[in-house]
């Protein structure tokens, strides 16, 4: 299907993923900067371990804003982890590149997460995050469930970089409402805050409700 050396790479259909529906089973090759070697990620098997998934797609390596971003993922990536995701930052440059990147990039010493090589644009055209026009990916952030479901998308232009601690808020979010569903977190909710039970109750009061927390 595809006219290059990674024959063995999963292909999945150019339809784009959709908030709140299942995504399909991809795999990618990735840089593992923790064990130093090359390998590969499976979505169905992180699901099957019953771990969440963040993808966070950037443009290209050796460019300006996308190290900070690494960096500041980095240092949250312990943290998500012990929350249950496996964390991936994904381009269209090959595993390659990011070995040689990670290693002489002073920002990303810190980076532990697997950084996986979008090298056919297929994924991030999946995502929606594909730019045709250069053959870059857009900054996006993808969370996925357990039951691969994607809950979480976030799109940003090329000059504008994304925050780590907004990040871990929604996932800390989406794994209270996993387990609580009859609930939803409101603005700026954090663990152990108020949240709200809709209801027929709740319509039209919700400032009522909202004031009512403590």
């Amino acid at each position: 299907m595809h006219d290059h050396e990674y024959e063995d790479e999963c292909c999945v259909e150019v339809t784009e993923a959709a908030v709140g529906q299942e995504t399909v089973d991809f795999t990618m090759k990735v840089y593992d900067p923790t064990e130093g070697f090359f390998g590969e990620m499976s979505t169905e098997e992180i699901k099957k371990a019953g771990k969440w998934i963040i993808l966070v797609f950037y443009p290209a390596d050796f460019t300006f804003v996308c190290p900070t971003e690494l960096a500041d993922l980095a240092t949250k990536h312990e943290e998500l982890a012990k929350m249950g995701f496996e964390v991936f930052s994904v381009s269209t440059d090959t595993e390659f590149a990011h070995l040689a990147w990670r290693n002489s990039e002073k920002l990303l010493e810190n980076v532990r997460f697997k950084m996986a090589a979008d090298t056919t644009g297929q994924i991030s055209r999946y995502f929606g995050v594909y730019d045709e026009e250069t053959g870059l990916a857009l900054r996006g952030t993808f969370i996925i469930n357990p039951d691969g479901v994607l809950v979480s998308k976030e799109v940003n232009f090329y000059n504008v970089g994304r925050n780590a601690d907004e990040l871990v808020r929604k996932c800390q979010a989406n794994v209270y409402l996993r387990a609580n569903p009859n609930e939803a977190c409101p603005a700026k909710w954090t663990p152990g805050g108020k949240t709200l039970t809709p209801s027929e109750k709740l319509v039209g009061n919700v400032y009522e409700s909202y004031n009512e927390m403590p």
